[in-house]
Order: structure tokens, then sequence, then C-alpha cells
């Protein structure tokens, strides 16, 4: 499974989610099954990843591209919110408990 963060260029703020995100399957212990990257929303297609994370500011070109496969964080630094999306997201793909 791979979850990928993006934004308008791929470079600073979805380069800084993934090393949040691997941090946090790390901790998960789910880092084994679940592949972190990061890729910006031009070059970015619906099947790249199984779920993309994306700021408030990207929520709708986001959803329009990868339809339903679409995370939502409010804050791209709050690693709690990160945490929390990524545990329910893996709940519900029957990864985690």
């Amino acid at each position: 499974m791979k979850i990928a963060a993006v934004c308008s260029s791929g470079l600073g703020s979805s380069f800084m989610v993934e090393m949040n995100m691997k941090d946090v399957l790390n901790d998960l212990g789910v880092a084994e099954q679940v592949e972190a990257t990061h890729m910006d929303m031009g070059g970015a297609q619906a099947n790249d990843a199984d779920q993309f994370f994306v700021g408030k500011d990207l929520a709708d070109a986001a959803s329009d591209q990868f339809g339903d496969k679409v995370t939502v964080l409010n804050s791209l630094i709050d690693k709690d919110e990160l945490r929390e999306k990524i545990q329910s997201f893996l709940q519900e793909q029957d990864i985690l408990d």
C-alpha cells in the first residue's frame, strides 16, 4: 500500500509531510506494509497512491483529481492530526485494529 503527501510543487511541504508520515508509520509498526512518498499536484495521477494527503488549500483540486482517495489536513505541521488521520485510514483498510 502507498500513501502520498501532495503539494503544489512537490518540494517543500509535501516532503515535510512525507517525513512525518514515515515517523507515524514506524511508530504504528506498519512501515513495512505502507510506503510513504511525496509528489506534486501537476504530476500526480490517481493510480500513483492508495490515498493522498493534502493541505486544505488543495482539497477541491485534489478531490477533482483523485476522487475519494483524499485526506485533507487542516495543518501540515500538526503531527498529531496526521497520526490520527493515518490511523483512521489504515483502520478503514484493515491494516490496523
